[in-house]
């Protein structure tokens, strides 16, 4: 059963991107916000990235890509749908009633209710619905448009087939490269980035070395095309607290211990790129 009709939760930095990626590919896409002002603002963010493709030559029109698109604020407007995207707050509790409510609105049977969550354990998500045979992660990667890498992450209840659906839908559908992993906090690629980003901020917090000179050390001596606490800041450092809780409720290891220089920022709203400011000014 091929997925053609796609509905996102969720209309920011991620939620738009998989709204394009999936508007792209050709498909029919709903997008639900939680208020007016939202989805006005995920739309603007949509069109923007949709005519800076144009003028790359990316795509030959905005317009057409944008028609695929309906805009909506209630949850009851995916009811329809073959796949819902889950991409709202990284927050357990959050995700935890919207899938509660996904189970009760998406009325086709085979539809497949899915997370773009960066570290909360998919089984946590499909034992709340009737469904968890049908319910996965999908995570993709900032800026969606962008990176071709998605983490596909089936639990210990996912039918084999709701994973060979999604593994179509990303690689056959958006064209992008899927690995598989287990359902643990943080995946495969969190589990081994977020240590490196808190061991840079504990390098700064400790006054070893200053924000730049960490990140030019990467860039130039290893290659890395962005330094760990630039990158931090284009995740967003809230983004980035959330998944190193996650990781240490998980698993308890120190490594994956939020620093307190990073809490402080947080609770500064010292956001990063999203905010204006974060390990740098923008």
């Amino acid at each position: 059963m091929s997925v053609s009709r796609v509905g996102v939760v969720g209309f920011g930095l991620m939620g738009s991107g998989i709204v394009e990626v999936s508007a792209r590919a050709g498909l029919d896409v709903v997008v639900v916000e939680a208020n007016e002002g939202a989805a006005t603002a995920g739309r603007e963010r949509l069109e923007r990235s949709l005519h800076r493709a144009a003028e790359r030559g990316k795509i030959d029109s905005a317009e057409d890509v944008l028609a695929r698109v309906r805009v909506e604020t209630d949850l009851s407007a995916l009811a329809d749908r073959d796949l819902v995207v889950e991409a709202i707050v990284e927050d357990e509790a959050a995700k935890v009633a919207l899938f509660r409510e996904l189970d009760r609105i998406v009325e086709s049977p085979d539809a497949i209710l899915a997370s773009n969550t960066s570290s909360i354990p998919i089984m946590k998500l499909g034992v709340v619905t009737s469904r968890p045979q049908q319910v996965m992660g999908i995570h993709f990667f900032n800026p969606v448009p962008v990176l071709a890498l998605v983490e596909l992450v089936p639990s210990l209840l996912t039918a084999p087939e709701t994973t060979e659906r999604a593994r179509s839908f990303v690689e056959g559908s958006l064209g992008k490269q899927a690995i598989d992993c287990q359902d643990r906090a943080g995946f495969v690629v969190n589990s081994l980035l977020i240590p490196f980003i808190l061991s840079a901020i504990r390098m700064l917090e400790s006054g070893f070395a200053t924000a730049a000179d960490i990140d030019r050390g990467l860039v130039l001596g290893a290659a890395h095309p962005q330094g760990p606490l630039a990158l931090a800041d284009l995740i967003g450092l809230d983004t980035t607290k959330a998944v190193a809780e996650s990781l240490y409720e998980e698993f308890k290891e120190p490594l994956y211990a939020p620093p307190p220089l990073l809490a402080r920022m947080v609770d500064a709203g010292l956001l990063g790129r999203k905010s204006g400011r974060g390990f740098y000014d923008y």
